[in-house]
């Protein structure tokens, strides 16, 4: 069982490093992905807006200051490292475990993210 006194005074590189990673896959859960679009949609309104060719689009816009933060991957991502960093210092026994299963999809992502660019510049190529 992990104590908060070991938590903090044994923060290595790796654990860190793993700090890391769960907070950016929180970040990215919050923002961007589909399960937790309910949380975002009360906060935001669609908008259309022109870009600088005419085109029309649909965007998401905030209603608040809380959709924002709920909209920003900056703002999110720091009240996402406060979170983890907090619940590790305080509870980490409960904490570890969710860090831990974050940091293996975060690190998933960015994986998968470099593999579909891989695949994708393979095929370009491929089609040339």
């Amino acid at each position: 069982m992990i104590n908060r006194e070991e938590s903090v005074n044994n923060l290595n590189w790796l654990t860190y490093f793993i700090i890391i990673l769960a907070s950016y896959r929180l970040t990215h859960l919050i923002v961007f992905d589909k399960i937790t679009e309910f949380i975002r949609k009360p906060f935001l309104k669609k908008e259309k807006v022109v870009d600088d060719k005419g085109n029309e689009h649909i965007k998401n816009v905030p209603t608040s200051k809380f959709g924002y933060l709920l909209n920003c991957y900056w703002c999110a991502g720091v009240w996402s490292a406060i979170i983890i960093a907090i619940s590790y210092m305080f509870i980490p026994s409960i904490a570890w475990p969710i860090i831990f299963i974050l940091s293996i999809a975060g690190a998933q992502a960015i994986i998968e993210t470099f593999v579909g660019v891989g695949t994708k510049i393979t095929k370009w190529f491929s089609d040339q």
